[in-house]
């Protein structure tokens, strides 16, 4: 019943079945994991099948260049809402969590995406209610700044949230707010709005703009009224690529 979950397999077992779509991971011990997300309102049937194997090595085997790739999808660590201002102004609101383990770290980067404009950031450590620092960064400001970003260019842009380094066997839970601009994702067409953006994450929602009803969805989303009584759509994205999102909504009380 619970939405994310993860089965570890006993030392010295190799899986041979399992039932429910799930990533499979092996942990610097070698032992096996069945990662899945729970995205039924229903509880899931989970079967798995499992024998002992003298094949099974007790070392996590090492795979060049693909680590991202394996990232367990289900842990519980980020999550993104937006929340779309009147379609008029191209602008929506969003916050992000995120939970940072790494020891020693201490910046969460955000990049904004092409087209796009970023305004309003603020964070604040949620463990603690501390307003954390941040600044934004162009072009090669964000190499000389020493910031870990892949192929910038002048027109990049980041957001970095600062906090307290961590500590080795610790966490810290972060919130971060930004307003963004998009009129070539986010718009109007004829009397008719738009949301065109791709998620990357695993866990997203986008809330309509007061007075508007949801007309399509290109993606499955399971649907809610929030306490103002505006549409909300939670998405779910299991895969390690991007899912294409296609809203469109019309006017209440309109034909």
């Amino acid at each position: 019943g619970i939405k994310r979950n993860t089965v570890v397999l006993p030392p010295g077992y190799e899986l041979i079945s399992c039932n429910y779509p799930s990533q499979v991971l092996q942990q610097e011990d070698g032992r096996v994991a069945i990662s899945f997300w729970n995205s039924t309102p229903a509880e899931a049937p989970l079967t798995l099948r499992a024998v002992p194997s003298e094949g099974v090595g007790t070392a996590k085997t090492a795979v060049p260049g693909v680590a991202a790739r394996l990232d367990e999808r289900a842990h519980q660590n980020r999550k993104i809402v937006y929340f779309l201002q009147q379609p008029e102004t191209h602008a929506f609101d969003l916050y992000h969590n995120y939970t940072e383990s790494r020891p020693g770290a201490s910046t969460y980067i955000n990049e904004v995406r092409a087209g796009s404009a970023v305004s309003k950031p603020s964070a604040r450590n949620l463990d603690t209610g501390e307003e954390l620092k941040w600044e934004v960064v162009k072009g090669d400001a964000i190499t000389k700044g020493g910031y870990k970003v892949a192929d910038v260019t002048p027109r990049s842009e980041i957001v970095a949230f600062k906090f307290a380094p961590v500590q080795k066997g610790e966490s810290v839970r972060i919130r971060m707010f930004e307003t963004y601009t998009d009129a070539a994702r986010y718009k109007l067409v004829g009397q008719e709005l738009m949301w065109d953006r791709s998620f990357g994450r695993p866990d997203n929602a986008v809330v309509l703009p007061k007075g508007w009803i949801l007309a399509n969805s290109s993606v499955p989303a399971t649907v809610s009224e929030t306490a103002d009584g505006r549409v909300r759509l939670d998405f779910i994205n299991p895969r390690t690529d991007e899912i294409p999102v296609l809203i469109t909504a019309r006017r209440r009380g309109r034909e």
